[in-house]
């Protein structure tokens, strides 16, 4: 998979925000109804990630597991300390090339399924070099097509940052 886009550990420790709490008290007129359902905010490390340590971000960036609503261009969230089973959707390292496929194992065989008929299973023998780097968790999916442009650019601005500051150490040109 070309241009595979790996990302940082998916919590970076600190949960210690506040939400603004305004208070009602000396408005005029009725307080708002909702004032007495307020909660704070969602925080979306709590709720998507289990295991944060373990935890990391993938962009997809094939069409090989549409029919299973994972796009190209979508944010997956790995979960390496799961273990991979009959049905689970992984990352998988095969032969040196990385796979974001759904994982069966039979009975003397494992298989790698693609949720696109477009792409071919891959059987999984005593012969290949197979890795699972994780089991997928969440998906995140852009629905604006101006977000996904944008992330696009940003993310290409930051690879040509990386590698102006690579061939600058290294004396390197790209």
């Amino acid at each position: 998979m070309d241009n595979d886009t790996f990302y940082n550990s998916a919590y970076n420790g600190t949960k210690h925000f506040s939400q603004q709490n305004v208070s009602t008290a000396n408005a005029s007129g009725f307080g708002a109804a909702a004032d007495d359902y307020m909660e704070r905010g969602i925080d979306l490390n709590e709720r998507l990630i289990m295991n944060k340590p373990a935890t990391y971000f993938f962009r997809m960036n094939s069409d090989a597991m549409d029919n299973a609503s994972i796009h190209a261009g979508d944010v997956l969230l790995v979960d390496r300390s799961i273990k991979a089973t009959n049905g689970k959707i992984i990352l998988a390292a095969v032969n040196g090339e990385l796979f974001v496929r759904r994982y069966e194992q039979g009975f003397n065989k494992a298989i790698l399924i693609a949720e696109n008929r477009k792409f071919k299973e891959i059987v999984l023998d005593e012969f290949t070099q197979f890795i699972s780097w994780g089991v997928v968790t969440c998906v995140i999916h852009m629905v604006d097509e101006a977000l996904i442009s944008y992330n696009k650019r940003i993310d290409g601005e930051k690879e040509k940052k990386a590698e102006k500051r690579i061939a600058e150490k290294f004396d390197v040109d790209f």
